[in-house]
This record gives C-alpha cells, structure tokens and sequence, in this order.
C-alpha cells in the first residue's frame, strides 16, 4: 500500500465516517493527505495527516485551503469530494421525516444536500481543476450512491446524487483533453459510526470506510484509469478489478440497483 507516495490528496468533510476512513487509506498508500471539515480538529486522526477546519459552503474558507496546500505541498493530485450535509436530523420533533414526501420535506434538507454536498463538490473542483490542468494529471472521486438511479428515501436525496452524477460525467468530458480523471464511486453499506449507533442494519455485506479509500488508492495508482472517467464506479466492485480486500481481509460483493 505504497503505491501513492509522493502524490498529494485533499478529502473533504473528514471528519469522520467514509471522509476519515479515504483520508485514512490514501495515508496508508503513501500519498500526503489534507483533509477538511467543520469538526476536524476533534476527528481522530495521525499527525500525518493535515486537517484543516472548513465549511465547505464558506467559498473563502475553501479558497483557504487550496492556498495552503500550494503552499505547503506545491501540487495536488487527488481530490475526493465527500463533503455533504444530508443525514443530520433525520427524525424532528419526535418524528422520521427522512421519507417524507417531498411537499412535507423541511426546507432544510435541500440546503444540506445540494449546496453543502453538490456545491461544495462543484466548487472544490473548480480549484482543483485549475491545478491538475496545469500539472496535466489528477483524479477527482465524488462520492455518490445508487439513489441517483432509483428513488430511495426522498426526492431531494436522489436530486442530489442524480446531480453529482452528472457533474462527474460533464466535469469528465471537459477535463479529458488535460488528463485528469474524474468518477462517481459508490459504496455499499459502510459501516460508519451513525450505521453502527443505529444497530439495525444486516452488515453481512457490509464495508469499512477504509475500503473506499482503498478503491481510490488504487485508481489513483492505476496509469489506465482514465478508462473509467466520466463513469460510476462501485467499490467492491472496484476491489474485484484491482484484487484489494476490505480491512477485515474480505472482499464485499458488489450491489447492483436491484439491491437498493
């Protein structure tokens, strides 16, 4: 898991869950990481590892922090947009209203799902983008799910994942010509602090949040992955092409859309 080293990363919203378990593996792969989120200063995380407080719907802080890796890295190779606001407060006055019918949905939730996830997606690339076209090299990830092809929960939670599918297929067709890549990966069941808390889940078939950050290391490593630009990848499946294991040494069977 050396494969990275000399290459630099930058994970938003890492502060825990998938963000931190990325940031964790392409640290393990050798690569230098930043990463980002409001409470990132609390995250466990190893001092190798650069965090940087952001809110990722503060355009300023942002710019932030593509100034400091300038300045302390000098390149960047690797973006990973995690950063998303969709699963806070999902019951509300006593009440579930996560599958609420979209004219009962609070208002809220669209704030939090498509300007903190799509947005703050759509602008971090922008900077990034603006580096790698210069250095002709780098891989966006945008963290996405099968909700964007199938309704699952609410009408705002497959807008927004519809919407950062089409921005990596759009950002993919215009950074084709520089050499830069750029995917949807999805994962399965991640078995993150709010999945475990919940205690309801069947995680027979479940992955870390490592093993995503695995699928991206090996993309990242992977001279040929400009194959998959502009396209989903899903995670173990990913795991079956490049013949990593999860953290538990096993490999997860790959979801399809008729499993959501």
């Amino acid at each position: 898991m050396e494969g990275l080293r000399g290459q630099v990363a930058l994970v938003t919203g890492a502060s825990r869950g998938v963000g931190r378990g990325v940031a964790l593996s392409l640290a393990d792969a050798g690569a230098r990481v930043f990463a980002t989120g409001r409470a990132i200063g609390s995250a466990a995380l190893p001092a190798a590892i650069t965090a940087v407080p952001c809110d990722h719907t503060d355009d300023p802080a942002v710019a932030g922090v593509f100034r400091q890796i300038d300045e302390t890295a000098g390149r960047l190779d690797i973006l990973v947009n995690n950063a998303w606001g969709g699963y806070e407060r999902m019951v509300e006055g006593g009440r579930f209203t996560w599958s609420d019918p979209f004219w009962e949905q609070p208002l809220w939730r669209w704030d939090a799902m498509i300007t903190a996830g799509v947005r703050a997606a759509y602008v971090a690339s922008q900077h990034a983008a603006r580096r790698m076209v210069n250095a002709r090299r780098g891989l966006i990830v945008n963290i996405s799910q099968w909700a964007a092809q199938k309704h699952a929960g609410n009408v705002v939670y497959g807008l927004s994942k519809a919407a950062t599918d089409k921005l990596t297929a759009d950002m993919a067709h215009e950074l084709k010509p520089h050499g830069v890549t750029v995917v949807s990966l999805y994962p399965g069941l991640v078995r993150t602090e709010a999945v475990l808390g919940a205690g309801i889940f069947d995680l027979s078939n479940s992955e870390s949040p490592e093993f995503l950050g695995r699928g991206i290391a090996a993309l990242a490593a992977d001279s040929g992955a400009s194959r998959f630009s502009g396209s989903v990848v899903v995670a173990a499946a990913l795991a079956r092409e490049y013949g990593f294991t999860d953290v538990d040494g096993r490999q997860p069977r790959p979801l399809t859309l008729a499993d959501v």
